[in-house]
Order: C-alpha cells, then structure tokens, then sequence
C-alpha cells in the first residue's frame, strides 16, 4: 500500500511572532546600537519551524497599523489594547527584508486584520489544490478556530523555542470538548479581554463552554432559550438565562468579532509561493549585517530550484566573499581566515576527485534487504492484527498504544499530542510487546536501504562512475564541515549492515585506500583546553581513557572496569562535551535518574579541571557575548543572556562545546591543508578524497601507499601541539571497509 505524502503550505503569522519575540528575549542590539530581538527571535521560529515542518509553500502576513472593518462594527475593539513600543515596531521592516531575501510572499491588506488574510488563503489554497496541507505558524491561539482535517497551527508554549502543533484533537482537549468551529461561539459567550470582545458580562469560561457544548453554536443557543425548550429549561439556569437574553445583541457582536474572515479580496496564487528559490550568500549577508552570526549555518541547505542544494552550487569565489565576510565581522582570527582561504582550493580538488563506488555490490546489498524489509513488515503486521503504513508515526503510534494497548507510561509525546514512536521511545518498550523489536530492526534496514543502498547508486557520475559529494567548510557554525548530494556523513560505521555499506566504497583498480582518523580528538582537546592534570596524564601515558574514567567514578581499580562501566564512561565523557544532563544520562545509559545524576558529581569531583572549564567557558561567553576556539574561531552567543531558560541553557551548552568542537574542525582543517601539500608531492600516483568526521580517505598506487600513509600519520599528528599528543590511527585496504593498520604492514 503506497502513501501519498501531502504538499504543506506555512502561512506565518508574522506580527503575532514578532510580539512574542520581543517580549520573550533581552533587549539585543548591534554594533551600531539598533534593537534587534524580535527579528532574532523571528528568525529562530521561522527556521525551526523550516526545519520541523518541511513546507513546499510558504507566506507571510502582516497587519497594517490603520483600523479594521471590526473597528467600524465595535469602537471599543482593541481599545484596551496598549500600544507596542517604537522599538518593536522598528524591527517589522527587518523582518520583512529577511523574508524578502527568502523569498517568501507577504500579504498585508487595509481593512482588515492579519487573521482574516490567513483565513482567506487557507480556503483559496485548499480550492487550488486539493491536496495541500495548511499550518499556521504563530505566536498565539487566535487562529485555533481555522484548523480542521487539512489545517493546523503550530505555535508556542513558552519562550521561542518550545513549539506546539495543534490539529482538531488537542483543540477539543484543550477547551473541554469544544471542536475549533466552536471557538468563536466561545469567545462571543466568554468574550477576549485582550482584543476587548466584551462577550455576555457575568459567563465565565465554564459555562460558556458547557452552553456551546450542549448546544452546538450561539444561534442553536439563543434558538432554544427563545422557545423555551425543554432542554434549555433543563440546563440554562435562570440567572445565566437572563443575563444571555438582555446581552443578545451583545453576543452576536462579539461572534461578529472574533470570527475570522475568510473572503478577503485577495489575489493568492499558492504557485508563487515556491519556498527554496533563495540566493544563500544574500541572506548570509543579511544575518551577519544584524550579527546574527550563529542563525547563518541554520539557513536550510536545500532549495528546491532544479532540486539541487544551494550549498551544493557554491563556486570558491563564493566561499571566499563568505569567509573576507566572517573575518571583517570579527568571527575568524587571522590564523582561521587564512585556514579558510587556503583549505578552498584543497575542497574544489577533493570535490572532483570524487570516490568510486560498487555499484553491483550494492544493488545486490538492495536485494538482499528488501526480502528482508518485506519479510519483517508481513511480521508486523501480523503481531498487529492490522495492514497500516510502518513509516507513518501517526498510524504506528495508533497501532502500538491504542489497537495493541501497549503501556504509554513514560513516553513523550509529539507537539501533535500523540506519543511518540521515535527511536529513543521505542527502546524503551522493547521488552513490553514482540512486535517492537521488529519494528526497530525495519527502521534500521529501511534506512539503510532508501539512504544509502537505493540513493547511492543514482548519484554516480556516468562518465566516471565515482560520486561526487559536497564538501562545505562552512557548512556549520562550529566550522565542522558538512557534507550533502550524498551527505556520507551518515554512513554507518557499526553493524553487520553497517559494514556490508562501507564494503560497497572502493578504489579504482590497481589502487589503495587509505585511512586517517583522529583517535578521541575532542577529548584530547578537552583535556588540553581544560587543563585537568588527570586526563592529561591519562592520554600521555596512552592509557584507554574511558576504562580510566570508569575507574574514577565507580573508585576501583582499572582491571576491575568491565564493559558496560567502561561503556557509561565512554557515554560520560563524550556527554560532557555537549552539557548532559542527569536525565540525558539516564535516559542513554538506561540507569535511574539519581544515578546519574550521581555520576555526573562524581565525575566532575574527579575531573575538577573539567568541571572549572564548564563553568568559567559559560561565564566568559556571558561576559563576551560569544565562544571561542583555541585558534580564535569565535560563535556569537546573544542568546545566552536570555530571560527564557531553554534558549538560554542551550546558549550555555553551546559556550561549552565550542572551544572544543570547533578548536577540533579547526585540526581538522589544518590537516587536510597539509596532506594535500604531500599528496600533491605524488602527481597522478595519490589524491585525498574525503574528509568524514575525524577521518581522512586517500586513494594511492600501491607502490606508494604505505609510504604515504606513514607521511600522513606523522603529519596529522604534529599539525598542531596539544597539552596532550594526537593519535592518528591509519590504514590501508581495498574498501572503506576491509582495511588493515598500517602498523602491521611496516
């Protein structure tokens, strides 16, 4: 049974989110003293909304300052309202110039408000295709009345960054049974203080919703109480009966006012809303212009002109206006731009020497898992009792916790209210019913199968059968490359299937791969940022760090550590990295709360180095306004003064994790500059042809191989001196998969 995925169009309620943004952040200004919070926070619903959601069509609306046809009906409309400050209104135009430079529509229209533009272009898309699904985005409630089967709202809890998405069922949960057509009848019974609807004086929101529950709209409503029906005799009591009937006309206002207009005179074409047709660099410069220096690795990669990345179609002369931009803007020292500058002709070189595939091997990898794709659905479906779509979240999540009544208890939910079938949920039940453990295992084989068996092969270059990915230095804001068009960053280097993958990447014939990989580099640099005299001493002494940590914490000695000490030490330390929490820790070590909340003391006791660098990178970055890397690649932090807790708790963690992943890219980068010298050195008998993580692939005749590989090692470990010495573990094979250390061929 094959799935139609619809095409999803996102009208963004713009006012609504600038005034949430604005109140919800600090005061944040440039350089140049110009306010600039609502537009920062703006930005970052707007581009985690890109992300969660995927829209094909995007819109904007706006509400224009001048009255509506709702002040002509009601002069009291809004009039409690107090006027937003200059300051926000000042940064409208900057949002507009932002959607601009992506392209995205705006509609504004005198007369009426932002909510009416919504509604009409809900109802004109819906009439222009028929398969499209709606979501608002905004920053309050008001358009909840909007949703039904093809309509939903995504909005905010709290702050900017805790989002909801609404559809008919958590509307009626939210307001006690009433459906979203109900909500106006609602709020002409309740009224709205803050749009000033006055509603029927004296009905609270109890019985408002009681009334338009038992009887269905204000009309049915008022239809009964003037007959003096049965029913109504039977549920409106006389004191809520007179106030409903001397506040009549009152109440048709009021429904008057809070019903959003959906027939505005408007001309919308759902066809010039095509989200992804954006010049990358104009933005960039746009964001760097308001020093939203952290939002520009967040512009998404893809545009849908032609199908292709806009990362993918940047030409050198592009990364280097983009690089002489970040080191004027103060983001690059001048050791880092002039990394930057010379790794562009090592970049263009690794992206046309490309790497050659299998491609025999993997159709027949292809094969192989569809029997086992197909074997695996039939199971589940029979553990089930029903045919229904694995992929779909929704339809899995029905399955498993209403049709097989397994225990929801402790699982998360998604913004829809539904819980959650993702795969850390999912490893949490995997002893509660057979059918889960086959689900996860078709999840892992279909995606390894669409990912990479099946896309692989069509990525192949016909004239030199070898594909060809696209290396981005600045592809992230810590400066670690990304990778796309295939994105090989993903490959799996566990597993059974994991390495069948990895097999299917060769060289060409009469040839040698080789492999370069920094052994624990970011812990070798938070050993050397941080200055902790015992993991300094650890990694000097070449011991296995994580059996040393396991050591530590769990106070025996290092021959005692077994592997799954050694595996949450290995867990911790890598965790630290990234600020985990207890309830991280617990959840992916699988260990009570308390326990590790236990752990992670004891760590911090036993690497008080460690512990010290946490809290002074923190204040330091508060201080500055950014992090920096120990080459001075520095992220601009704005938000880690932020009056929200979340925003400004992943701040903190972000000022940790700098110094440390982006001094460890910036290796990286200094590496590849290096080996490139040396490959180039070989002429036609060697060439460097991808960087994935820590790792660098070679390709070399075999009568040079092992000699390079020993340059290689030597100059990938002495790029750069460390508090402590870098390991580069290398090989040599005849796939990416079978290869053999090069300390066993000398």
């Amino acid at each position: 049974m094959k799935f139609m995925a619809k095409k999803r169009l996102v009208i963004i309620d713009s006012n609504a989110l600038i005034h949430r943004a604005y109140h919800a952040l600090p005061p944040l200004s440039t350089k140049k003293g110009e306010l600039v919070n609502a537009v920062y926070g703006f930005l970052l619903i707007f581009l985690k909304a890109i992300k969660d959601l995927e829209p094909e069509y995007i819109t904007a609306v706006f509400d224009l300052p001048s009255p509506t046809f709702r002040h002509e009906k009601f002069d009291g409309y809004k009039a409690n309202r107090p006027k937003a400050p200059d300051e926000l209104y000042n940064q409208i135009p900057k949002v507009k110039k932002v959607l601009s430079a992506f392209n995205v529509s705006i509609f504004e229209k005198k007369g009426f408000e932002a909510d009416d533009l919504i509604g009409t272009i809900s109802k004109t898309a819906k009439k222009q295709r028929n398969d499209v699904e709606i979501i608002i985005l905004s920053g309050d409630l008001d358009t909840l009345q909007l949703i039904n089967d093809s309509t939903k709202v995504y909005t905010m809890r709290k702050g900017v960054k805790d989002t909801v998405l609404y559809d008919e069922a958590s509307v009626e949960e939210k307001y006690g049974g009433l459906v979203p057509l109900q909500l106006i009848d609602f709020k002409s019974l309740r009224g709205d203080p803050s749009d000033n609807i006055p509603g029927v004086k004296g009905i609270g929101e109890k019985t408002a919703t009681e009334l338009i529950k038992n009887f269905g709209s204000l009309e049915n409503l008022y239809k009964e109480l003037e007959r003096d029906t049965e029913k109504a005799k039977t549920i409106i009591k006389p004191r809520i009966k007179g106030m409903l009937l001397q506040q009549k006309e009152t109440a048709f206002l009021s429904k008057a006012l809070a019903r959003i207009e959906p027939d505005v005179p408007l001309e919308f074409r759902l066809s010039d809303c095509v989200f992804g047709e954006y010049n990358r660099e104009t933005i960039s410069k746009i964001l760097t212009e308001f020093e939203f220096y952290s939002l520009v690795s967040k512009i998404p990669e893809k545009g849908r002109k032609g199908g292709q990345s806009f990362l993918a179609r940047e030409e050198p002369d592009e990364i280097e206006k983009q690089i002489e931009e970040f080191f004027k803007e103060g983001m690059f020292s001048e050791q880092v731009y002039q990394i930057e500058k010379d790794l562009v002709p090592v970049i263009g070189r690794m992206q046309k020497n490309g790497i050659k595939i299998d491609e025999k091997q993997l159709i027949a990898l292809g094969e192989e898992l569809k029997i086992k794709i197909s074997k695996l659905e039939e199971e589940i479906h029979k553990l089930s009792g029903s045919d229904f779509n694995i992929n779909s979240p929704q339809q899995l999540s029905k399955v498993l916790f209403q049709d097989l009544r397994i225990s929801v208890q402790g699982l998360r939910k998604t913004p829809g209210g539904e819980f959650s079938t993702s795969l850390t949920e999912l490893e949490k039940l995997k002893t509660s019913h057979e059918v889960i453990s086959k689900v996860l295992k078709y999840r892992e084989l279909f995606k390894l199968k669409s990912g990479f068996v099946d896309s692989l092969p069509k990525q192949i270059d016909p004239k030199d059968k070898r594909i060809h990915p696209k290396l981005h230095q600045l592809g992230t804001v810590t400066g670690r490359m990304s990778c796309s068009d295939p994105n090989l960053q993903n490959v799996p280097v566990r597993g059974e299937l994991g390495k069948e993958i990895r097999k299917c990447f060769i060289p060409e014939k009469r040839s040698k791969l080789i492999s370069a990989d920094y052994s624990q580099m970011e812990l070798r640099v938070v050993a050397s940022v941080s200055k902790d005299e015992k993991m300094i001493n650890f990694f000097k002494e070449g011991k296995d760090i994580h059996k040393m940590t396991a050591s530590q914490i769990f106070n025996i000695p290092q021959e005692k550590v077994d592997d799954e000490m050694r595996g949450l030490a290995k867990t911790l330390n890598f965790g630290i990295i990234y600020g985990i929490t207890p309830h991280g820790l617990a959840e992916s070590a699988g260990i009570a709360f308390k326990e590790a909340k236990k752990f992670i003391d004891e760590y911090f006791n036993d690497f008080q180095g460690v512990s010290l660098y946490s809290k002074e990178a923190i204040s330091k970055a508060r201080e500055l306004g950014y992090a920096e890397t120990i080459f001075g690649r520095k992220r601009f932090l704005p938000e880690i003064n932020s009056i929200d807790p979340r925003v400004r708790w992943a701040a903190e963690r972000m000022a940790m994790n700098h110094p440390i992943q982006g001094s460890s890219a910036d290796i990286m980068k200094m590496a590849m500059i290096l080996c490139d010298k040396i490959v180039m050195q070989y002429k036609d008998k060697a060439r460097m042809i991808l960087q994935i993580h820590d790792e660098l692939l070679f390709e070399a005749d075999p009568s040079v191989a092992i000699e390079l590989c020993g340059k290689i090692k030597e100059s990938m470990e002495n790029v750069v001196k460390l508090d402590v010495p870098l390991v580069v573990d290398t090989k040599i094979g005849d796939n990416w998969n079978d290869m053999v250390s090069f300390q066993k061929l000398i």
